[in-house]
């Protein structure tokens, strides 16, 4: 009789044990998923990858970058001046901690459709040269994960940046007092500069009708707004096998369309931004404009040499 008690007693204690110890277990998982940030939920753990079409892959994954030149009517203190822009559109590999490209490749990378926009125009007798990065997933299940930008001309240049964590943090510098260095969180929502990657992935993911949209960078700060999220209104069309997406600011007074061709791989045909050119009371409403020069797939980053020189040509660069 002892001796089945005593076998009843331990099991009792040795099921409290296994309890104990599975409980603990789960717990500190548990404690381990929570306390990691909201930024590393968003990075580390997305929303649903979006499949990468076949047609998507052997387009942008065949070891080039795409590279389209553009006849630049750009509005600056007023008047329209001419210029060139060029996009360039490549996919890399992306760190998501140090949110810079790898130089690596690993498994916890986040491939990326990278954008740069470069925009040269000259405003009387000195250069603006303007360049913009935006990088964004291929898989599309996330707001662009960093926006950099900068100008260069003879009174100063500029810098800011966006990065996607917790909040958009964004660092911002210029040689205005009034601008200065600037530090500041904003809640995610579209950004303008994320559009340009987005419909080169998927149109049909365009956001539409009344948003709250961040206006791109480079308008912010040449414009001198408040960087924030403003009320605007979104539409596609399509004419002609040529898509139009429409965004409106009211409050701003401004307008940006972007033209693309409504078939794979989406190209960028040209764009117009109009909006209220100069300062003052003498202000009025004047259009910035791009119209497709030329464009070309192709290593650019080895085609370094003088020889290379004449691929500047073909882009009528």
């Amino acid at each position: 009789m002892f001796k089945k008690w005593l076998t009843f007693e331990l099991l009792v204690v040795l099921c409290a044990i296994v309890s104990t110890c599975v409980t603990s277990c789960k717990d500190s998982t548990n404690a381990d998923i929570d306390s990691s940030s909201s930024a590393d939920k968003e990075i580390k753990a997305p929303n649903t990858k979006k499949p990468l079409t076949n047609e998507f892959k052997k387009y942008w994954y065949a070891g080039n970058a795409e590279i389209t030149s553009y006849e630049l009517e750009q509005v600056r203190y007023g008047e329209v001046r001419d210029g060139k822009a060029v996009l360039i559109y490549v996919t890399e590999p992306f760190l998501k901690e140090k949110q810079v490209k790898a130089d690596a490749q690993n498994p916890d990378n986040i491939p990326v459709l990278k954008l740069n926009t470069t925009k040269k125009y000259l405003t009387g007798i000195y250069p603006y040269s303007i360049m913009t990065s935006t990088f964004y997933p291929v898989h599309n299940n996330q707001h662009a994960l960093k926006v950099s930008f900068s100008a260069q001309e003879w009174c100063g240049h500029v810098y800011a940046q966006l990065n996607n964590k917790d909040k958009f943090e964004i660092r911002s510098h210029s040689y205005f007092e009034s601008e200065a260095d600037q530090s500041l969180n904003l809640d995610k929502t579209v950004l303008e500069n994320e559009i340009w990657n987005m419909i080169r992935i998927n149109p049909d993911d365009l956001p539409k009708g009344d948003l709250e949209i961040i206006p791109s960078l480079e308008y912010v700060r040449l414009s001198h707004k408040e960087l924030k999220a403003y009320k605007a209104k979104a539409t596609l069309t399509t004419e002609s096998n040529i898509n139009s997406y429409e965004i409106t600011y009211p409050e701003l007074e401004r307008t940006l369309t972007i033209h693309f061709s409504a078939d794979f791989p989406y190209t960028i045909e040209g764009w117009s931004d109009s909006f209220k050119g100069g300062y003052g009371p003498n202000a009025q409403i004047l259009t910035s404009k791009a119209k497709k020069i030329k464009s070309i797939k192709t290593p650019y980053w080895q085609q370094n040499h003088n020889k290379d020189i004449y691929l500047r040509d073909s882009l009528g660069l």
